[in-house]
C-alpha cells in the first residue's frame, strides 16, 4: 500500500482504536481506489460497532454494486433511504443498480423519429387486394392560428372649440325706503295736558291774591 498514503495512514489508525468511526473514511479510499472487497469487509466490520453510520452503509452498498452483487447492494442502500430519504448517494447508487439490470433503458425513444406505418389487413373493395396494404400514421396538423380582425382607426377629431363664458347680470339689490313708524297718541294725553294747565292756572291765582292781600 505504499501507493495510498492516506490508506496507511486510516489503516493505523483503524487498528489503534478499533472502535474510532475513521473505519468509514478507510473503506471509502479502499472503494475510489478499486479495493472493493476490502471496502466492504472494512464496512462491514466497522458497522457492527455503528450500525446507524449511514455513509458507511452507504459506501458498503456501493461496494457491493461494483462487485455485482446488486441485491445485497439494495439491500444496503434501501436500509439508508429508509433512515434519511433524502441521502442522494444511496438514490444514485439505487438508480446505477436499474440500470446495471437492465430495468432502465440507455436513451429514451427519440422524439424526431418517422412515425411507425400502420398495417390494413382488409383493404376497400376498389383497390386491388394485396396481402397487405401499409398505411403511413402521421399525426394531425395543428389548426391554424384563428386571425384576429383588427379595426380601422378612428378619425381624428378636433377639440371643442372653447366659448367665452355667458356673463349673467347680476341684479344689485334696490334700497327700499323705510318709512317712519305712525307715533300713535294716547288718548289720556290731552286730558293730563289740561290737569296740568288748570294746575298753573290755580298757582296764579292763588298768588294773586296773596300778593293783593298784603
Amino acid at each position: 500500500m505504499a501507493d495510498f498514503p492516506r490508506i496507511e495512514e486510516l489503516k493505523r489508525r483503524v487498528q489503534q482504536d478499533p472502535a474510532s468511526i475513521a473505519f468509514a473514511a478507510l473503506a471509502d479510499e479502499y472503494r475510489r481506489a478499486g479495493l472493493f472487497d476490502e471496502a466492504v469487509e472494512t464496512c462491514r466490520a466497522g458497522l457492527q460497532r455503528h450500525p446507524a453510520y449511514l455513509s458507511a452503509r452507504v459506501t458498503l452498498g456501493r461496494s457491493l454494486l461494483e462487485l455485482g452483487e446488486f441485491d445485497e447492494a439494495e439491500t444496503e442502500l434501501q436500509q439508508v433511504l429508509r433512515a434519511a430519504p433524502e441521502n442522494l448517494a444511496a438514490i444514485r447508487a439505487l438508480a446505477d443498480i436499474h440500470h446495471r439490470r437492465g430495468e432502465v433503458p440507455d436513451r429514451m425513444p427519440d422524439a424526431a423519429a418517422p412515425p411507425v406505418p400502420l398495417t390494413v389487413s382488409a383493404p376497400p373493395a376498389d383497390i386491388p387486394a394485396t396481402a397487405s396494404t401499409v398505411v403511413p400514421f402521421a399525426p394531425p396538423a395543428a389548426p391554424a392560428p384563428a386571425v384576429q380582425a383588427v379595426p380601422a382607426p378612428a378619425p381624428a377629431q378636433k377639440p371643442a372649440e372653447k366659448k367665452p363664458p355667458v356673463e349673467q347680470a347680476v341684479e344689485k339689490p334696490v334700497a327700499t325706503p323705510v318709512a317712519a313708524p305712525a307715533v300713535t297718541q294716547d288718548p289720556a294725553l290731552p286730558k293730563l295736558e289740561r290737569f296740568l294747565a288748570a294746575i298753573q292756572r290755580a298757582r296764579l291765582e292763588l298768588d294773586s291774591e296773596i300778593d293783593t292781600g298784603r
